[in-house]
C-alpha cells in the first residue's frame, strides 16, 4: 500500500536533511506506526507521501500511486487527520463535512454519520469556531473518513483528547482495520503505538533506526522480569527477579519457598522504555 525507497528532504536544498535515506514499505490492511520525538522527520515523510510537500529525492508510491506525479484519483483514495485541526470556523461542524464531501469524486459517507460516531452530533449546527481544541480535532478526525479512504493517515489522532473519547476513538480506528482499511499512524505516543500498531517504526533526526511489531521488540530488548511482593517478618517486601539470570531464579525459588506471596506477575517493558533504549532519546 505504500513504498517508500531512500527517501530525502532537505527545507533549505542543501546537504542538512530532515529526512534523509529513509526507506520502508507498509502491507495492505496493516497499521503502520511512525515513531519518534518532534523533529525526527515524521511530519517531513507524511507530508511527502500525501502530496504536502514536493518529493526532493528518493522514490514513493501511495495506493498504487507515484507522488512524483499526484493524481486526483490517489486522494479519492486517501484519508487525513492532521494533529492541528485545520477546519472552516465560520463554518458549522455539518457544513464543514459537507462542503469536504464535494471535493471527491467517490460515494462519500453521511455527515450525520461521522458527527455521531465522534460524539458531535448534537454539535452539528455550531460553528466550528466556538469549538473547544478537543472538539475541533474530533472533526478533523470525522472529515478524514468521509470519503471511505482505503488509506488512512493518522496524525497524533489521540491528542488533547480526555481519556473517554480517547478510547473511543481508539475503537473507531480498530474498526475501521477490521473493515480492510490500512493505516499510517504516526505518534510520539507510545502508548497508542502499542496498543493499536502491527507493527512500528523508529525515526530519530531524520533516520530510521529498525522496524519490527511491538511484541518482537519487547521481547528483543525488553528485561524479562518477574516482580515479587512478600510478607517476611510482618513486612510486605518488593522485589524484582530475572527470568534468565541462574542467580535470580534461586532467589525467586527460595522466597516462594520462605514466604506468603501476595502478589507475583511478569513485567515487560513498555514500548518507551526500549525506544529510549534502542535511540538514545527521550520522546521529546
Amino acid at each position: 500500500m505504500i513504498k517508500v525507497s531512500n527517501l530525502y528532504h532537505s527545507y533549505n536544498k542543501d546537504e542538512h536533511y530532515a529526512v534523509k535515506d529513509v526507506s520502508f514499505e507498509v502491507e495492505e490492511g496493516e497499521i503502520f506506526g511512525f515513531l519518534g520525538p518532534s523533529g525526527a522527520g515524521k511530519s517531513t515523510t507524511q507530508n511527502i507521501m500525501t502530496g504536502l510537500l514536493q518529493l526532493q529525492k528518493g522514490n514513493v508510491t501511495v495506493a498504487g500511486y507515484d507522488v512524483k506525479t499526484i493524481s486526483n484519483k490517489m486522494f479519492n483514495q486517501i484519508g487525513m487527520s492532521f494533529e492541528e485541526s485545520n477546519v472552516y470556523s465560520k463554518l458549522s461542524a455539518k457544513e464543514n463535512l459537507e462542503f469536504y464531501r464535494k471535493l471527491f469524486d467517490v460515494e462519500t459517507r453521511d455527515p450525520m454519520e461521522l458527527l455521531r460516531l465522534v460524539g458531535l452530533h448534537d454539535k452539528a449546527d455550531i460553528r466550528a469556531g466556538e469549538f473547544s481544541k478537543g472538539m475541533k480535532h474530533r472533526l478533523t478526525f470525522a472529515r478524514s473518513m468521509i470519503n471511505n479512504p482505503t488509506l488512512w493517515f493518522l496524525d497524533e489522532p489521540t491528542t488533547g483528547l480526555d481519556p473517554a473519547i480517547a478510547s473511543e476513538i481508539k475503537g473507531i480506528i480498530r474498526e475501521q482495520n477490521k473493515k480492510g482499511v490500512t493505516i499510517f499512524l504516526t505518534t510520539h505516543n507510545m502508548y497508542i503505538a502499542d496498543e493499536l500498531c502491527d507493527r512500528v517504526a523508529f525515526i530519530v533526526d531524520g533516520e530510521l533506526l529498525l522496524i519490527d511489531s511491538p511484541r518482537n521488540l519487547k521481547l528483543q530488548y525488553g528485561d524479562k522480569l518477574v516482580e515479587v511482593e512478600y510478607i517476611k517478618e510482618g513486612e510486605t517486601i518488593k522485589e524484582s527477579f530475572s527470568t534468565i539470570q541462574k542467580e535470580d531464579l534461586d532467589k525467586l525459588q527460595e522466597v516462594i519457598g520462605k514466604y506468603e506471596i501476595q502478589t507475583m506477575h511478569t513485567k515487560e517493558a513498555t514500548l518507551e522504555e526500549i525506544f529510549i533504549k534502542v535511540t538514545g532519546r527521550e520522546l521529546v
